[in-house]
């Protein structure tokens, strides 16, 4: 008896679900197809039927997780309030997002991992990488996106940082000490 597309469509949104999950808080190298075919109750062979590889599955789980990270972020957001580089930063540079790598900015998550991945994961957080840049420019007033770049740069490296250290006080500094700077950047106009 054969599946339909709906019940097809259904499995591969939760294969690719439960994968942007597993990579979020372990990396894309940790990802295992039959680990993950276990998790989703889905035999090994079925996973076949969704993806043509181990990286097309990596590349789209990678999409997924970057997606849900910045519709996470957004729900977050007051919308009554506009988005300045202050409340970003601060939202950004927080002890919560920073003990949330599951569920927080899978750029921060996963930058490493994917700065020596495959080109086709590159390309795939690539346009993320950009569209962050372009909304802290936005919110710095800027036409020249060089703050941003900066901005941007040092946040998600202050998060992966921070996710290192295990003495709290200093990853606490780490978080306090870069959203300060953020914050004075945009005063220095």
């Amino acid at each position: 008896m054969g599946h339909s597309q709906a019940d097809k469509a259904r499995s591969r949104e939760r294969i690719l679900n439960e994968a942007a999950t597993q990579i979020r808080g372990k990396g894309l190298d940790a990802l295992s197809i039959g680990g993950l075919m276990q998790q989703v109750k889905l035999t090994h062979g079925g996973f076949y039927g969704h993806f043509a590889s181990r990286s097309d599955l990596i590349a789209a789980a990678l999409e997924q997780a970057l997606n849900a990270g910045e519709a996470s972020a957004h729900a977050a957001r007051d919308p009554d309030k506009p988005v300045n580089i202050n409340t970003l930063a601060r939202s950004y540079l927080s002890r919560a997002h920073r003990d949330a790598p599951k569920s927080g900015c899978a750029i921060g998550a996963l930058i490493s991992d994917v700065g020596r991945a495959d080109a086709q994961c590159r390309a795939v957080m690539e346009p993320h990488i950009e569209s962050f840049i372009a909304k802290v420019a936005e919110t710095f007033g800027d036409d020249d996106d060089s703050r941003a770049i900066v901005a941007v740069s040092a946040m998600v490296g202050a998060l992966a940082i921070s996710r290192v250290l295990t003495d709290q006080k200093r990853s606490d500094a780490v978080l306090r000490t870069v959203r300060d700077a953020i914050v004075a950047m945009a005063s220095d106009e």
